[in-house]
């Protein structure tokens, strides 16, 4: 299992966060004999589909550029001219070709791990230029994989190469009874189908090496147990932190509903240990919300501003917890406490009309209907 510098085990899988840094880094799983493959098969295939468009430019080339009228022999120019034209022709003749491999190198390079451009690895390092740093890459694990995986190929291409010999031998010696032409054509054919055969031992090279350097990459990249626990601390913060961001939300919390305190109609009390603001508009409200609610000194708080902005204060202690305990900030009631504060607003509306006409002094009801499950003692 791998170590780090400090000995630990790095036996935890990367996390989302280490993945990313690594891409950025430029640390991405990539292989060589994936791209060896792709453009070598996909070359030579490239070749072969378009063989009649070069046999046609070769033939156009020849024809025009290396064949020298009368009038080229006297023309001290005419020679550089047909050659720049030579090159012309055989780089248009290519530029298809050209095409097509580079699309085929840039795919076949980021079909492993990605399209990825990463600054770090553009800028300039001396570390790179430390010759200590290259011999330990070289004798590393990984050094080692190359140099067994070039031996690999080795052996492998050049078995497969011995065993193609011998099975064509006998039409390569037939080849002597063909004409010239004949001959050409049939060696042609067999050395471009040769060469397909001989490259498609590179797929099993490249089998072989894109579940190790998946394996690599991810063993690379894995962490201690240590190292996760410090990165989960410099995503979410220490603890200390986290507190101290739970305690400001809390009491930006309480401001703004502290603040919704003097539009309340009313608030209801224990008297002492709960308090919640009730407020009700008919015309856009289908039933009482809470607007503020507390127990102990938050309640406290309540009553202050409550008392401080004339909103009534109503001792109801049962109706009071019921709330409390079932409610939430900027809900409404539940449907089983309407007619409980239903009687409670009614009080505290005969309440305001008294203070503003006179009149009798309305009597608080002595006992508000709370269904039993809502009762918390």
């Amino acid at each position: 299992m791998a170590e780090n510098q400090d000995g630990q085990e790095k036996s935890q899988e990367p996390t989302a966060k280490r993945l990313a840094d690594a891409r950025k880094k430029g640390q991405v799983p990539r292989s060589r004999e994936l791209n060896t493959m792709a453009i070598t098969l996909l070359g030579l295939g490239a070749l072969i589909a378009m063989a009649p468009h070069f046999t046609s430019g070769m033939h156009t080339l020849f024809t025009e550029q290396f064949s020298l009228t009368r009038r080229d022999m006297f023309d001290t120019n005419a020679m550089m001219a047909h050659l720049i034209k030579a090159i012309e022709d055989a780089l248009f003749m290519l530029l298809p070709f050209f095409g097509a491999m580079m699309v085929v190198a840039v795919l076949s390079s980021v079909a492993l791990g990605g399209f990825n451009i990463s600054s770090e690895v553009m800028k300039p390092k001396l570390s790179k230029l430390d010759p200590i740093k290259g011999m330990k890459k070289v004798f590393s694990a990984k050094g080692l994989m190359e140099l067994l995986k070039s031996l690999a190929k080795f052996l492998l291409v050049g078995g497969a190469t011995i065993a193609l010999l011998y099975s064509l031998s006998d039409r390569l010696l037939h080849l002597g009874d063909l004409n010239a032409q004949q001959a050409i054509k049939q060696g042609m054919i067999m050395i471009a189908w040769s060469s397909v055969i001989l490259s498609s031992t590179l797929i099993l090279m490249a089998l072989i090496d894109i579940p190790f350097q998946l394996w690599q990459h991810k063993r690379e990249l894995k962490m201690t147990q240590q190292e996760v626990r410090d990165e989960l601390k410099e995503t979410e913060g220490k603890p200390e932190v986290k507190g101290r961001i739970r305690q400001m939300q809390r009491e930006l919390a309480q401001r703004r509903m502290m603040e919704e305190v003097p539009r309340a109609d009313v608030i209801v009390t224990n008297p002492t240990h709960y308090a919640i603001a009730l407020r009700y508009d008919p015309e856009v409200m289908k039933a009482p919300i809470v607007v503020a609610k507390g127990k102990a000194l938050v309640a406290a708080n309540i009553r202050k501003v409550g008392e401080a902005n004339d909103v009534p204060l109503v001792e109801a202690p049962m109706l009071a917890r019921a709330i409390y305990f079932n409610t939430e900030l900027q809900q409404q009631i539940p449907a089983a406490l309407f007619l409980a504060v239903a009687q409670l607003l009614a009080y505290v509306f005969q309440l305001r009309a008294y203070k503003d006409e006179g009149g009798d002094i309305p009597t608080p009801p002595q006992e508000y209907p709370v269904p039993e499950e809502y009762r918390h003692d």
